[in-house]
């Protein structure tokens, strides 16, 4: 995936390796691209999920991969204060052997429709979706997140690029979408880096865009 190999220095639970990594980009690929057939048109971010999850949990299993667990709709808790708050949900997380036991240790994964055209639905993306990384709320001290994009509309390059121009204007150039190899599942990758929290800790994010044209709608998410 010629990711950078200049892993960030931390708790050793948040490290991942690029073949984990690459792992996991495969399952979520795969798994969008076996939920495909059941996607029908309106259908909004959560059943989409849902679907590529079990697809994802099948695949997983149909490939013997004992050392991650899976799971969805993951509550990322406040634990500075006392205080039942809950700061928000991520859509998928993942999990390897190393991680198991901490909490705080996983890989987030937010998913947000997106497509040629929506507007509304691509300025979400980052401002409900790229920005709950940028302040900590979701993956607070971790070295990698995802974005999955359920591209509703294609084509999906002039997306990409506003979806970029956004960043870049929002976050600075270091969040610009550099170009990831391709996989064979998805439209395109990407990867840029963010500055989370006053801390100034560097979060790497990964954009994945995939094909679910089947669920194209103007409904809102």
């Amino acid at each position: 995936m010629r990711l950078s190999p200049d892993l960030p220095v931390g708790r050793p639970s948040f490290d991942l390796s690029e073949d984990q990594l690459a792992t996991v980009v495969d399952l979520l690929c795969r798994g969008v691209s076996a939920a495909r057939p059941l996607l029908q048109p309106g259908m909004l971010e959560v059943p989409i999920t849902i679907h590529v999850k079990k697809a994802m949990r099948r695949l997983k299993k149909e490939l013997g991969l004992s050392n991650l667990e899976i799971t969805g709709e993951f509550e990322v808790l406040d634990l500075s204060n006392n205080d039942a708050e809950v700061l928000g949900r991520i859509d998928i997380i993942l999990r390897f052997l190393h991680q198991f036991g901490d909490e705080e240790a996983y890989l987030g994964i937010e998913c947000k429709r997106v497509g040629h055209g929506e507007s509304a639905l691509n300025q979400r993306y980052v401002t409900q979706g790229v920005d709950r990384f940028v302040t900590g709320k979701y993956a607070a001290g971790h070295h990698w997140g995802m974005m999955l994009g359920y591209v509703l509309k294609l084509p999906s390059a002039a997306m990409v690029q506003r979806i970029d121009a956004r960043l870049r204007e929002t976050y600075g150039e270091a969040a610009r979408l550099s170009d990831l190899d391709a996989h064979a599942e998805a439209l395109s990758l990407h990867a840029g880096e963010l500055t989370q929290g006053a801390e100034g800790h560097v979060i790497r994010l990964m954009h994945i865009f995939v094909d679910t044209t089947a669920a194209n709608s103007a409904q809102p998410a």
